[in-house]
């Protein structure tokens, strides 16, 4: 089975749910016009990755100007309970086109935010939900850890599709949780634009015998409003280089990587190269040794059926 898809390195309208929206709805209706079957989009493309943003925090004290930051990037960051999640899903339907697409989540009924995937169908609508299970390192101020039912993967009409958030992905028994449901198109979401990132995507194909779409977005200090510039003094103008990359199954760069422009790789993917490459090495079949190791996994779910 062949399926086409698309990963879009692009910028978000920073602090703007709105306006993300309609700049997310005009590439999916670009790409599903050329045959895209499935689009990614970056770690906290809504409302945007807040680079090089300390919200007023210190050890031992937060400042009121950061609690006020930390209050708009709140307000504009999706609830999966109220209408953004419709429009999602209506443009998914509307396209058909099934989206992965990084938010920031508002909890319901709390002040919490999570660094989330969501999984949307054209059939099914919201398929389900991955949250980040370890935020990187001042990334903990501002996003809560989920736990095992995070850890999710979807079959669907397009294959069995799966994966971790940015250095989720240098979790190794994260990794095998993924591996262990069989997944044959890993997401890789991500803010990372290290040329190291590409040897990790790379890696992880290899690893687990699927393909993987590593998706970043390419950011500029002059995207941020004029308003928040001050908050990035000592930054360079180029904040994220980008870097997405599409690989496949013997970890061969099918295209990719992608610096210093925004952009969407596309790509055909072949799924029967998934079980080719299994022949000499099957990290979840003959290249296991159950007999010497287990892993357990608390709350992970069963792979989901659309």
């Amino acid at each position: 089975m062949n399926v086409k898809v698309g990963v879009v390195q692009e910028s978000p309208v920073f602090f703007d749910k709105a306006k993300t929206l309609e700049k997310l709805e005009k590439l999916c209706t670009s790409y599903a016009a050329q045959g895209c079957e499935l689009l990614v989009f970056p770690e906290s493309f809504i409302p945007g990755y807040p680079r090089g943003f300390t919200f007023g925090a210190r050890v031992g004290s937060r400042t009121k100007e950061g609690r006020k930051l930390y209050t708009e990037y709140y307000n504009n960051s999706i609830e999966l309970e109220g209408s953004d999640l419709k429009r999602l899903e209506g443009i998914s339907k509307e396209n058909s086109i099934y989206l992965v697409v990084g938010i920031t989540e508002k909890e319901a009924k709390s002040g919490s935010l999570y660094c989330s995937m969501l999984y949307i169908s054209p059939r099914s609508g919201l398929l389900g939900v991955h949250r980040k299970i370890k935020p990187t390192g001042t990334e903990r101020i501002i996003w809560k850890e989920a736990a095992g039912e995070s850890l999710t993967s979807f079959q669907t009409q397009i294959g069995k599709l799966g994966g971790l958030i940015c250095w989720e992905n240098y979790m190794p028994l994260a990794r095998m949780a993924m591996y262990s449901k069989g997944v044959e198109i890993y997401i890789a979401p991500t803010a990372d634009s290290r040329e190291e990132w590409t040897a990790t995507m790379r890696h992880i194909a290899l690893e687990g015998r699927c393909f993987v779409l590593g998706c970043n977005q390419y950011f500029t200090k002059s995207m941020y409003p004029e308003r928040f510039r001050q908050l990035l003094e000592g930054e360079p103008e180029n904040l994220c280089r980008g870097g997405s990359i599409i690989v496949s199954p013997l970890g061969k760069v099918i295209t990719g990587p992608l610096y210093d422009e925004a952009g969407v790789l596309v790509a055909d993917l072949d799924l029967d190269e998934v079980s080719g490459s299994k022949l000499d090495f099957d990290v979840i079949g003959h290249y296991s040794r159950d007999d010497i190791f287990e892993l357990k996994v608390h709350g992970q779910p069963e792979m989901r059926k659309e």
